[in-house]
């Protein structure tokens, strides 16, 4: 564990471990490094896994806004200064968005990109999903915010589960220690966006998505832009659907997602 200060004073708290190829994992809107806790376990064999938490999430302070181009800004100096060299990305739902602002606006600090669970620009649907949202965060606070999440995150056979209460009691811990302000921030700073002029300029990128996910279907509504309409655009683009898997891929389907994710980084040209 460690802290990295930033030009403007914003304090990077992270986490590294493994050994291998370096994978920086980018957490969604409302968690913090916890966001990769069944996940990277399964990852430190074979890479040198870094994760943190963003400026305004968990231990990390940030000086400055806070938002996706921001946030892009921060992780790119954060790799420059910490590892001196590009690296294997991986962003989930609002870290997905972040990952892709980072490739498209600083190559120079990216090799693969990995992307779960995201919109490129919302769809109506998802931006009324996300109103109540906010609106639960700064009413009753995190935790909150985590049950109702949970009803749109994950498929519904995850919760004839014998573990399903465990994963959600980690839910909560993950969301429950973050600050609803920044929460909110994220989150109508992903309402705003529409990335899907980036597309093109991202390199060799792995999407990797639920079939039952609510929150950013693989296939939106019209008003949208997912991974049906990415694959077509992104030169060098391989999409995977987990089967019976919701938004929280991470966490209902780790051992999955791992699988995937090292097919896609060490074998390339082997995972279609």
């Amino acid at each position: 564990m460690g802290t990295l200060e930033l030009s403007d004073g914003s304090v990077v708290w992270y986490e590294r471990r493994g050994t291998g190829p370096t994978i920086l994992d980018i957490h969604g809107s409302g968690f913090g490094h916890r966001n990769f806790a069944m996940l990277t376990p399964l990852l430190v064999d074979s890479f040198d896994v870094i994760d943190l938490d963003l400026p305004g999430y968990g231990q990390s302070v940030a000086k400055g806004r806070l938002g996706v181009a921001e946030w892009a800004g921060y992780i790119a100096e954060f790799i420059e200064r910490l590892i001196g060299g590009p690296v294997h990305v991986h962003g989930t739902s609002m870290g997905a968005l972040v990952a892709t602002t980072l490739a498209a606006d600083h190559p120079e600090v990216l090799k693969d990109l990995i992307l779960s669970c995201c919109l490129f620009r919302y769809d109506n649907a998802a931006r009324h999903m996300r109103h109540t949202w906010k609106r639960g965060a700064m009413d009753s606070g995190m935790v909150q915010v985590a049950d109702q999440t949970a009803a749109a995150g994950f498929s519904r056979g995850f919760y004839d589960r014998p573990d399903a209460t465990e994963v959600l009691d980690r839910l909560r811990t993950a969301m429950g220690s973050n600050d609803p302000k920044s929460f909110v921030a994220g989150t109508e700073s992903l309402e705003a966006m529409d990335l899907s002029d980036l597309l093109p300029r991202l390199p060799r990128t792995l999407l990797l998505g639920g079939d039952e996910d609510q929150m950013t279907p693989p296939a939106p509504a019209g008003s949208g832009v997912g991974f049906d309409t990415a694959t077509t655009i992104i030169p060098d683009a391989e999409l995977h659907i987990l089967e019976n898997c919701g938004h929280y891929l991470v966490l209902e389907q780790p051992e999955r997602a791992a699988e995937v994710i090292k097919q896609f980084v060490l074998h390339p040209g082997h995972s279609r």
